[in-house]
């Protein structure tokens, strides 16, 4: 039940309520603490109390002390250092008579109080007057005014007669502590002893506990407050900023909340807001381009399907033998072209992927272009008698930043691109040189028919195909997927005919490193 309460809560709320659960216990456990630890100060004053009182026993004991004033006067002069710490030492005879007060050694009768101190003693029945309890702490009412001397003859008549009792006295300002105990000698009752000391040390250390406890208590609230407020103001609130900046992306809405304002900050919630809007923009850039993919991929397959549909009619009506050839190999080219269009337009999928997780590294372009110029010369000088060639400028180390198997794809797709427009028997001549210090230049030229287009930029664009049947076949996404990976390696590509000879040129321009 408490984990279903806490997962309906927010953050904040969440916060606050095992706040609150937490003062609570720790409220609990300070009221625990301080209704122990005055008894406990009052038990060991006490106990300090009743060795005192023992010690003067066995004194007054030793040295044959009678119960007298005088007796008692020149014991208190002779052993007064062992009350030096207390307020007030009192002696009562067996007859509860006063005998002996610290207060006045003089021992002047008339300076004793007729009835001594006065303390406020508990409410007490009839039956529970008679009994006193070993060491307990009285707490008593204003309204029962009872001398000491009354206190000593209930002392007398309780059942535990024999056993230090200690009570308290609090009036205005002063606490006083008191511990009385009959003096036995030859197992006979002689006396009584008192000892009286002020403490007020114990209400003074409960107060200061009572107030360093409510203030810590006032501080830590503040401390939540305040933290709370920190809180809210400047995580939970920007957090909410983004649930909502999410939702709406989720939901399509044009009105997108603005998070500029945390993209600014320099905390991780500003990271986070920067990597939430990137990724955002790059979703939306991806899935744009999927939409205008499968609007072009849908237009470039309507006509294939179109043929498709249009020669397997008349190949079904139709019985001359050479009409029916001419429209099987239709069909047949048409298969080809839905095929290729399928392949390419999965890969460059692929692809999109992959490159978005792929790093670049420094590598020596190179070997890797002449490798793929040895492939394609292997196949195609056999194939169809094409001779690729490759040459550079004789100079050395031609390092880019780039991912290896991309080079080799834009090179290959630029080979095959070169092949396809090129006539059995002719050349394709693959350069390497340096521009300058800080770019590389790769120039892929053939002999096949160029281009007819002005603006020879229309080449890189996705679906874009003018060649003839015979020169292969080919979807139009391939010089697009060459483009892309040219701009991953922030280089350029540039198509243009030949100016010495009929043909097509290819640059692409690398930056170094």
């Amino acid at each position: 039940m408490f984990s279903n309460l806490l997962k309906n809560l927010s953050i904040l709320k969440k916060f606050l309520f095992l706040n609150l659960i937490f003062f609570t216990i720790i409220g609990l456990l300070t009221f625990a603490y301080l209704k122990n630890v005055q008894p406990n100060l009052i038990k060991k004053k006490s106990s300090n109390h009743i060795e005192i009182i023992n010690n003067t026993i066995d004194n007054l004991v030793r040295l044959d002390v009678e119960f007298i004033e005088e007796d008692i006067r020149k014991f208190l002069f002779s052993t007064r250092f062992l009350f030096q710490n207390l307020d007030r030492v009192i002696f009562f005879d067996n007859e509860l008579n006063l005998v002996g007060d610290t207060d006045t050694l003089d021992l002047d009768p008339r300076s004793f109080s007729s009835r001594l101190d006065i303390v406020e003693l508990e409410v007490l029945n009839e039956e529970k007057t008679r009994e006193i309890t070993e060491t307990k702490n009285i707490n008593v009412g204003k309204d029962n005014v009872v001398s000491l001397k009354d206190i000593l003859f209930n002392y007398v008549g309780s059942k535990n007669y024999g056993i230090p009792f200690t009570f308290t006295e609090e009036e205005f300002n002063k606490f006083k502590l008191t511990t009385i105990k009959n003096v036995m000698k030859d197992d006979k009752n002689i006396g009584y002893l008192a000892i009286s000391e002020n403490a007020n040390d114990i209400k003074a250390a409960i107060d200061e506990r009572k107030t360093f406890i409510i203030r810590t208590a006032i501080a830590v609230g503040i401390v939540i407050l305040i933290f709370s407020f920190v809180l809210n103001r400047y995580f939970l609130k920007p957090i909410r900023n983004l649930v909502t900046y999410t939702r709406a992306i989720k939901e399509k809405n044009t009105k997108i909340t603005n998070i500029e304002g945390l993209k600014i900050r320099n905390d991780e919630l500003g990271l986070l807001s920067n990597s939430l809007d990137d990724m955002t923009l790059e979703l939306q850039k991806r899935i744009s381009q999927a939409e205008n993919f499968s609007t072009d991929l849908v237009h470039e397959i309507r006509n294939p399907l179109a043929s498709l549909k249009s020669a397997s009619e008349i190949l079904n009506d139709t019985n001359d033998i050479n009409q029916r050839i001419k429209l099987i190999n239709i069909l047949s080219h048409d298969v080809q072209r839905i095929e290729r269009l399928i392949t390419d337009y999965s890969q460059m999928l692929k692809d999109e992927v992959a490159l978005s997780k792929e790093k670049t590294k420094k590598l020596d372009i190179e070997p890797i272009i002449q490798s793929v110029v040895d492939d394609f010369n292997n196949i195609y000088k056999v194939k169809r008698g094409i001779n690729i060639s490759y040459k550079n400028d004789g100079k050395n180390n031609y390092f880019i930043n780039g991912i290896e198997n991309r080079i080799e794809q834009i090179i290959a797709n630029l080979l095959d691109n070169a092949i396809s427009f090129s006539e059995d028997n002719k050349d394709i001549l693959v350069k390497v040189s340096k521009l300058d210090e800080k770019k590389i230049n790769v120039d892929i030229l053939d002999e096949g028919r160029g281009f007819k287009e002005k603006d020879t930029n229309k080449v890189f664009k996705r679906f874009y195909s003018n060649r003839p049947d015979k020169f292969g076949q080919h979807s139009g996404l391939g010089l697009n997927i060459v483009k892309n990976l040219v701009d991953l390696h922030n280089g350029s590509i540039k198509a243009s005919n030949r100016p010495d000879k009929k043909g097509a040129r290819m640059e692409v321009i690398f930056p170094m490193v």
